[in-house]
């Protein structure tokens, strides 16, 4: 018999760690190879993780709820000498040198601990505290466990963090409510600017009915919507544009492009397109902040904010759509629409987007007010196309005629976009809607 160390799997090129949900598989269970071992969450996807060995699990050296770097060891799996195909790639190791090594994991863990809750109860003595928790983005299972004690959010800040990228974890919370939670009533030195806005703390009455719990997506999607807009300062600016043109050569060929491409032609390649072309132009509006830095992508990734069936919000990416013709552009919208209609969107599917896209006009909406689609700093609402009497030009002079007309409205983050590239660039895309070339082929 060996051991093998099971690793947390790649589960996609931009993913560098990902969160345990569940074990399906508890120590001393068996296991077969391809058998399902544990379902773990990256963003908003969920994916069942297979075992790649028969064996019988041995250990287990992380929690639900656990974010994990990708191929670090999860278990360890104890095997018969002869391997399955899968295994062989795997890094293999004796038995001493996994305690060991979990031994080491275990002991470090334990002085960190030891060493913040010393901290700890010594800022407890002192009048003042400092905020020991960098990252302000608590998990919904934190947060969970927050509310059911009572503790705020100002005081989750000053608990010290032992998770990947200082962020708080559950085990911190525990023992930070065993340690008598000791920032409790601390106050700053500093006195507070009168000035400043403080949330009121307000009892509102919530009044009776169906109580429905959020579900992981809703709490995540919630979570991100607020952090948006406490991060961004938030401005909107309206164009309309005539969509005429588009609308009646989309209507004409859409029976002969799918005969042609074996694809349905939908508005949306049509907006990736011209959003694509607007960015080329706008280069500045495809970016990100970085505290005191901006970062101008050098890709252009539009994301499409999609309903799933559940009603939960998520936003699968046409990646590098700047390179891409129409056909290749309606293959990535349908299978990213179909992927989401079937709850099989991947990881990779929904990462690393650089400026995104809603159609709100999809649900009736004349316009919308997005929420900037963290860390991007705009984001696009479309509304309906609706025929309108509309004033023109023609040879003859000024005619009312019947139009499509749609509503664009863009939010950016005031923080670096000022009024100038924001509303320079949503009138880029509405030019570029209305100069859609009648003639064009298919």
């Amino acid at each position: 018999m060996s051991k093998f160390e099971f690793k947390m799997p790649k589960l996609g090129e931009s993913i560098t760690e990902a969160a345990i949900i569940t074990w399906f598989k508890n120590i001393g269970d068996t296991i077969e190879e391809d058998e399902m071992f544990l379902e773990v969450a990256t963003d908003k996807v969920d994916s069942e993780v297979p075992s790649t060995v028969s064996g019988v699990i041995e250990a287990i050296l992380y929690n639900a709820n656990d974010v994990i770097k990708i191929g670090e060891t999860i278990a360890i799996i104890k095997v018969n000498k002869t391997l399955s195909s899968k295994s062989k790639t795997n890094t293999k190791q004796d038995i001493t040198s996994s305690t060991v090594k979990a031994s080491q994991k275990k002991d470090e863990k334990a002085k960190k601990t030891r060493t913040v809750t010393s901290s700890a109860v010594e800022m407890s003595h002192s009048n003042s505290f400092s905020v020991s928790n960098s990252n302000t983005f608590f998990s919904p299972l934190v947060v969970k466990i927050a509310k059911e004690h009572h503790i705020s959010f100002e005081e989750l800040a000053r608990i010290p963090a032992t998770g990947h990228d200082n962020r708080l974890r559950k085990s911190d919370v525990f023992q930070y409510i065993e340690d008598g939670r000791p920032f409790k009533f601390a106050q700053p030195v500093a006195q507070q600017d009168p000035t400043a806005y403080r949330i009121p703390q307000l009892n509102f009455d919530k009044g009776k009915g169906k109580v429905i719990e959020m579900d992981r997506m809703r709490q995540m999607i919630a979570d991100h919507m607020v952090y948006s807009k406490h991060t961004s300062p938030h401005v909107t600016a309206y164009v309309e544009a005539d969509l005429t043109n588009m609308v009646n050569w989309r209507n004409a060929n859409k029976v002969a492009f799918q005969e042609k491409h074996g694809e349905r032609l939908t508005f949306t390649p049509l907006f990736v397109e011209a959003v694509a072309k607007a960015i080329k132009d706008f280069p500045n509006i495809n970016a990100s902040v970085d505290g005191k830095n901006i970062i101008v992508k050098e890709n252009i990734n539009i994301g499409m904010a999609t309903a799933l069936p559940s009603g939960n919000l998520i936003v699968p990416v046409v990646r590098n759509a700047d390179t891409k013709d129409l056909k290749t552009l309606a293959v990535n919208v349908n299978e990213l629409a179909n992927k989401a209609r079937e709850n099989n969107l991947k990881a990779d599917d929904i990462q690393g987007s650089t400026f995104t896209i809603s159609n709100v006009g999809t649900f009736g909406s004349v316009m919308g007010t997005p929420i900037i689609n963290q860390p991007e700093v705009a984001i696009l609402a479309l509304g309906i196309i609706k025929k309108r009497p509309e004033v023109i030009t023609t040879e003859k002079g000024d005619e009312i005629a019947i139009r499509s007309m749609m509503y664009l409205s863009l939010s950016f983050d005031h923080r670096v976009v000022d009024g100038f590239l924001g509303g320079s660039f949503v009138r880029c895309v509405a030019d570029y809607f209305e100069q859609f070339d009648s003639n064009r082929e298919i």
